[in-house]
């Protein structure tokens, strides 16, 4: 398993000093589903009841998500910040549910950590190069020439021949771990206010999962 940090355009270190981007490859199955796996979630859903969610905010991770969220013109009350979208998707459906190893995996390293985890076939990643950086005209999500085109200006996730996810949104489907995907690379995005020590434990929960499925 190789992992590494992510590159960030000089400009948005300048303005924003904490974000980064750490990355990991991992060797797995993207579907099915296993009972521990379940357990946890269970286990997990247990622990969120309405009035600790709303209390969530004021905790120092999804702060600084939230801090973040405002910095680059997002409303997170209406834009949630990924750990509270998940606490929320709990109250609504009444517990966590399993969609599948991958899923499971990224669903339980944000409900732990309140660190947001993504993740991307590796076969269509140049992890070397991957990093945070500000999108310019011409610039498509995903690898499809019908790709959506991007707004100059919008914080992407890239590496040197593809945008494959704005920052905080869901990556292109077409780079997203298939059927056939047996390795994916997870990354993690940290912001001012979130330890670095976080990103790696949000990386470690979602691959030890992976292998747990």
């Amino acid at each position: 398993m190789s992992s590494g940090s992510g590159l960030v355009e000089p400009r948005l270190r300048e303005e924003f000093p904490g974000l980064r981007l750490a990355w990991t490859v991992v060797d797995t199955r993207v579907h099915g589903r296993s009972r521990e796996v379940e357990r946890r979630l269970r286990d997990l859903s247990d622990r969120y009841r309405g009035a600790g969610v709303v209390a969530m905010r004021t905790q120092p991770i999804p702060h600084a998500y939230r801090s973040f969220f405002r910095q680059v013109g997002l409303d997170p009350d209406t834009a949630r910040i990924p750990s509270e979208a998940a606490a929320v998707g709990r109250l609504l459906r009444g517990r966590f549910e399993s969609r599948g190893a991958l899923a499971d995996a990224l669903l339980i390293a944000v409900i732990e950590t309140g660190v947001p985890v993504w993740a991307l076939d590796a076969g269509l990643v140049d992890s070397g190069s991957l990093g945070i950086r500000v999108a310019v005209p011409g610039d498509r999500l995903g690898r499809a020439a019908d790709g959506g085109p991007l707004p100059a200006g919008q914080l992407v996730v890239a590496d040197v021949g593809c945008v494959h996810a704005t920052l905080f949104g869901t990556p292109a489907p077409e780079n997203a771990p298939g059927s056939r995907t047996n390795r994916v690379v997870l990354f993690a995005v940290g912001v001012d206010g979130v330890p670095a020590i976080h990103l790696e434990e949000a990386l470690w929960v979602a691959s030890d999962v992976l292998k747990t499925a």
